[in-house]
């Protein structure tokens, strides 16, 4: 069996899902550039929750988990199967505090990307949540805890944003703040010269650190996703830029 890639994708605006703009093109170029998923492991942002979790659903259900936004959005539908062995695999790999739980689903962090890159949901596909209460290298270390569902034909995808400050976003601006910029040229740095520990400890990037999020739920994916590659992985990059002046739509392809 193939040994499946790692990949961060900064998943922006749900309008992203319906939209036709330069980021969905990338999105839309991946599957070209991927081996065929046995199931895909998503990590989204979006499934913020006390503790870790994981869905063993064979169907999940749809989560709409955002506000304010056209009615055609609320219609979309991405019906893959869900994964229940490889939930199961995932729960025994990270340990016995990580608990099933069915009451989530597929968030836009998982169907605004998947739709674009897998538009016939016919891979199965489950979520893993992100704990509120561990810290970046727990993330980190789970993520190593998961690579070796690589060899078994699980894609690991990791759903968020390197910078995201909804408080400061701009609609009217194209690019990033010079913070955004920074903060987001720092990480992409030391992805690219393979220097995790800098970003684990992203609050060596000076003021720009605390100005990119509050809070770990959008960048915690791309510390699972370093945590699940190794020394054999390349690494490119896609969707190089900040937009909206507050986030990051910078993504990551390891393989």
């Amino acid at each position: 069996m193939e040994r499946m890639p790692v990949l961060f994708v900064g998943h922006g605006s749900p309008m992203n899902a319906i939209e036709r703009n330069r980021f969905v093109t990338q999105w839309e170029g991946l599957a070209a550039r991927l081996p065929r998923p046995q199931a895909i492991l998503s990590v989204s942002a979006h499934w913020f929750t006390s503790g870790t979790r994981v869905m063993d659903s064979s169907n999940p259900r749809m989560i709409y988990d955002m506000y304010g936004f056209p009615e055609e959005l609320y219609q979309v539908v991405y019906k893959a199967p869900g994964a229940p062995d490889f939930a199961h695999a995932t729960r025994e790999l990270i340990g016995d505090k990580v608990a099933i739980d069915d009451t989530w689903g597929f968030d836009h962090g998982t169907w605004t990307v998947l739709r674009s890159i897998y538009p016939k949901a016919d891979i199965p596909v489950f979520q893993l949540s992100v704990d509120t209460h561990a810290s970046a290298w727990d993330h980190y270390q789970m993520g190593a805890k998961l690579r070796v569902l690589r060899e078994q034909g699980v894609l690991i995808l990791g759903s968020g944003n390197i910078v995201h400050n909804l408080s400061r976003i701009n609609w009217d601006m194209d690019g990033g703040y010079p913070w955004s910029e920074e903060f987001d040229n720092y990480i992409k740095d030391n992805v690219l010269s393979r220097n995790h520990e800098n970003v684990i400890r992203f609050e060596q990037a000076g003021p720009s650190s605390a100005l990119s999020f509050t809070s770990l739920d959008h960048f915690a994916p791309l510390l699972y996703v370093l945590g699940a590659s190794d020394e054999r992985d390349h690494v490119s990059v896609f969707n190089d830029s900040c937009t909206l002046g507050s986030l990051s739509m910078t993504s990551y392809l390891l393989d």
